[in-house]
């Protein structure tokens, strides 16, 4: 799932624009869901105390949905003015708070009963994930692009604080006490050309909400991709989902999770640290892309949502939290194979009826699970969830391999249904090959998808050393972004298109094959992704700084321009920067394009550089014919400008 920026409006303007449309029926309530092209797109839902309404954020028609339990039908569509990723009511029940995602983002306060406009508060950049204090005097939201949380007082309808998070701050959760939030920043922050000196991680940044002062607590080495975070009612453990990578062996298979394995990790929260990581696979079956992760309303379950096997995991805390899971049920990376010692898989783990599986609601013995690519929501049972639900057959290479009856315990017919959003969707190409480049169960043993190491079509921060190029030469993950415009593809342009690359990447990174109107139909959703605005624009602008970096750019004195011409910034060549080491087969490297470039670190093929800042003074790149000409402040300058692109 992408935001989609338009024209820029202030907020509480914007949102009076869309209400008077839609009473003048300029807009309609809801979109032509089943035409091509049109889609709801449910991603984060809550249910109201008494259980009879939920309220589902649809992103793609910006719109917040009353669905009245009791008959499973929608009651009343709300618009919104930008993409809905995030959805909270307070604690009285009273109000909704919906995180409207921009370039300047608005949380709109909606009534509850009436669906009318209370407040449209200004927050940072890709706003989501909103909290509220329990005693409903504040909220907490992550500006992802940011790299912040705002902190907002609700009754007087303004932000107070900016608290600084680490790298693309997520996910988030509040202490049952009031006194931490707890933010899943969602992709390593660390230069990864060492592995073996550097941890290469992402942290759960902890904020005290009453200094907001911050520190992070570190998830294992290999850690990427955090989508889900919560913490139990007693405020004993935090929960937060994430992959595991495997990236520092050769992905020469995939099988038994060598690559991606899929996991929780516990932190104890009075120590402040991770003490298990718990995998949700069985040993050859993934549980590709864990999203989100909630406790039942027992405050004794825990459930977490696979997007990309588009199921339901479940199971006790006593059993996530005992002895058993933590000897058996944790990752062994860097060993063959990864789950050395794993027994039976104690999570109960079942298919859902729609694709595409985000945000989770629980209400009584029932979770509410928002499928993003069927606009429906699924309701499921806990009390008939099956132990456990394998299904009848994968294939290898297009091989069946079939489970035994015996372990394909199926759910009861009634412990899951649908609540259709609107009519079933018609997936045009673009739609498709997104769904398909979020989807496991195209992948052999179903552990990953393509989204595993391109979150939404970006990078992973990792490198890899894929078997394309040789071996011991790892390189770090590229953007897709403009990839079928700037081709070669890999960082020695051992692919000579973006549309080579994809096939090769489902033969030999999901060890599969599949038809080639799938491959077109990534291809397809891989085109339309455009550029996010820059968080380093003002008003969408550059700054004074970065328009004396932009002239340094072009200028012949330093001619960055050369290699990086717009508008692509790339000159489509591989070019020698002095950067090969021993194990390199070339010492040419494709140029990159650098639209985008502030969210792709770390830098060069290897990924040797955190910021754009270290790039230019320690590896003096693309600067060596200047020597030490430039002053601090004109490299100040660049580097604003670079990161504006």
């Amino acid at each position: 799932m992408k935001p989609r920026y338009h024209r820029k409006t202030t907020p509480t303007v914007g949102l009076l624009i869309v209400w008077l449309a839609v009473s003048n029926g300029m807009i309609p309530p809801a979109n032509a869901a089943g035409q091509p092209g049109e889609y709801l797109g449910p991603c984060a839902l809550v249910a109201s105390k008494d259980a009879k309404t939920l309220f589902v954020a649809c992103a793609d028609a910006r719109q917040v949905a009353w669905v009245e339990l009791s008959g499973g039908s929608v009651t009343r569509r709300v618009p919104v003015p930008a993409e809905p990723t995030g959805i909270v009511l307070t604690p009285d029940g009273t109000k909704l708070i919906v995180t409207c995602a921009a370039p300047k983002s608005t949380v709109a306060v909606l009534d509850a009963v009436s669906g009318e406009l209370v407040a449209a508060i200004p927050v940072g950049h890709t706003a989501m994930s909103p909290v509220i204090s329990p005693d409903g005097k504040r909220v907490y939201v992550c500006n992802r692009f940011s790299g912040d949380v705002s902190v907002i007082d609700l009754a007087a309808g303004r932000p107070v604080a900016r608290v600084a998070a680490v790298r693309e701050p997520i996910a988030a959760a509040v202490t049952p006490d009031g006194r931490a939030l707890l933010v899943a920043n969602h992709l390593p922050n660390t230069r990864t050309h060492d592995p073996a000196n550097v941890d290469v991680t992402p942290v759960v940044t902890v904020i005290d909400t009453r200094t907001y002062a911050a520190t992070a607590i570190e998830l294992p080495h290999g850690a990427n991709g955090l989508r889900g975070l919560c913490i139990s009612p007693d405020g004993k453990h935090a929960l937060v989902t994430h992959l595991l990578s495997n990236f520092e062996r050769i992905p020469f298979r995939v099988d038994l999770g060598w690559i991606n394995v899929n996991v929780v990790s516990i932190i104890n929260m009075r120590q402040r640290k991770v003490i298990s990581t718990i995998g949700m696979d069985d040993f050859d079956l993934g549980a590709g892309n864990p999203h989100d992760v909630a406790y039942a309303a027992d405050g004794k379950t825990i459930c977490v949502s696979l997007a990309g096997t588009h199921q339901l995991c479940v199971i006790s805390e006593s059993e996530l939290l005992g002895d058993f899971a933590a000897r058996t049920m944790q990752p062994m990376m860097a060993v063959w194979p990864i789950y050395l010692s794993l027994g039976d898989s104690l999570w109960r783990r079942g298919d859902l009826p729609g694709k595409g599986p985000r945000g989770l609601a629980v209400a009584g013995s029932k979770v509410y699970v928002a499928q993003y690519f069927s606009d429906s929501v699924a309701v499921a049972d806990l009390a008939g969830w099956p132990k456990k639900r394998l299904p009848d057959s994968i294939s290898y290479y297009g091989e069946p391999r079939t489970y035994s009856s015996t372990a394909n315990e199926q759910a009861d017919d009634a412990s899951v249904r649908t609540i259709a959003l609107g009519h079933k969707p018609k997936l045009t190409l673009q739609r498709r090959g997104q769904l398909l480049f979020h989807d496991a169960t195209i992948c052999y043993q179903k552990w990953q998808s393509c989204a595993s190491c391109h979150p939404d079509g970006r990078a992973d921060g990792l490198n890899w050393d894929l078997m394309n190029d040789g071996a011991g030469n790892s390189k770090n993950t590229k953007s897709l972004l403009l990839s079928h415009r700037s081709p070669p593809s890999m960082a020695e342009g051992v692919r000579a298109s973006a549309e080579g690359a994809v096939r090769s990447g489902l033969t030999h990174i999901l060890f599969t094959h599949r038809p080639e109107e799938e491959a077109a139909a990534i291809d397809a959703y891989l085109k339309s992704i455009e550029p996010v605005p820059s968080p380093h624009l003002a008003d969408g602008r550059l700054g004074v700084a970065a328009e004396r970096g932009r002239k340094l750019f072009q200028s012949k004195r330093v001619g960055c321009n050369r290699c990086h011409p717009a508008p692509l910034y790339t000159d489509l060549r591989l070019h020698n920067i002095g950067t090969r080491n021993a194990n390199e087969s070339t010492d040419h490297f494709d140029t990159p394009t650098l639209v985008e470039v502030w969210r792709t670190a770390p830098y060069l093929h290897d990924g040797r550089y955190t910021t754009l800042g270290e790039l230019f003074v320690e590896g003096r790149h693309g600067l060596k014919h200047v020597g030490d000409d430039l002053s601090d402040r004109e490299i100040e300058d660049l580097v604003k400008y670079v990161l504006s692109l």
